[in-house]
């Protein structure tokens, strides 16, 4: 297994990327620790996971308050003794559909302002823990950088969010810590991509085709959310302990790094 005897944290667990990394995170061998703000939410993926023999535990934690943060970290810690990894799915609640020409300030800060806060946060409060010891993974997911219009702030969000991962790779590096963002293109599977995607094509007067999904890639098709979480899965664990600073491109070929 490849996260055998892990502590991962996983926040924004309750929506379709948090849950389906938490649970290839426990099907790897990891203790999964998943909180979000809707404790339903994220109690339903707990009892899946332990359902199917992995161990989780589900707490109810707003990634926008400092102080929650630090008691839910600390509360972990204090439990399992450490945490090896940190994943991020936190939703940034970003407005879309509308020109930025005619979108209201507040519609387009809100994204980066709450990527802002959340990211950080957490991350932080992760992070002091890691350096302590010498060790562990910080991990987030973002969009890929395609023009298109309407998105409003969420890419803003995604490469401020980005920028933030490369400044702690150099802070974190020379205490072993590692930073990686997983870059995804939307996966077909996750409904709220699926929301997003009739919005756009409604608003472009046009009729959704989900058979036109990813055409634009060179897989001519998108990732699926199990294969970011498997990609997810590598990049926590220590097969990939020389990687730091990386943006992983799980797009199937929407765009070609440099």
């Amino acid at each position: 297994m490849l996260l055998h005897d892990k502590i991962a944290v996983v926040y924004g667990a309750g929506g379709a990327v948090g849950s389906t990394v938490a649970a290839a995170f426990a099907r790897d061998g990891a203790q999964v620790f998943l909180a979000g703000r809707t404790l339903d939410k994220v109690r339903k993926v707990a009892e899946q996971i332990t359902g199917e023999g992995g161990t989780a535990e589900a707490a109810q934690v707003d990634a926008r308050d400092e102080q929650a943060v630090e008691r839910h970290v600390a509360d972990v810690v204090g439990r399992a003794g450490r945490i090896d990894v940190l994943f991020n799915a936190i939703g940034m609640e970003d407005i879309q559909g509308t020109s930025l020409l005619d979108m209201p300030f507040e519609d387009f800060e809100h994204p980066v302002a709450t990527a802002a806060r959340t990211q950080f946060l957490t991350a932080r409060a992760v992070a002091r823990r890691m350096v302590a010891r010498r060790s562990g993974v910080i991990m987030t997911i973002t969009a890929e950088p395609s023009p298109a219009a309407n998105l409003g702030g969420f890419m803003p969000a995604c490469s401020l969010v980005e920028g933030l991962w490369r400044s702690l790779a150099v802070e974190l590096g020379p205490h072993n810590v590692r930073t990686v963002v997983v870059r995804s293109a939307g996966s077909p599977d996750a409904p709220g991509v699926e929301a997003v995607s009739r919005m756009h094509a409604e608003n472009n007067g046009a009729e959704f085709d989900d058979s036109e999904w990813g055409s634009h890639t060179m897989f001519g098709r998108l990732p699926r959310l199990a294969e970011v979480a498997g990609v997810a899965t590598l990049l926590a664990s220590d097969r990939a302990s020389a990687v730091t600073g990386a943006i992983s491109n799980v797009t199937c070929g929407a765009f070609v790094d440099l």
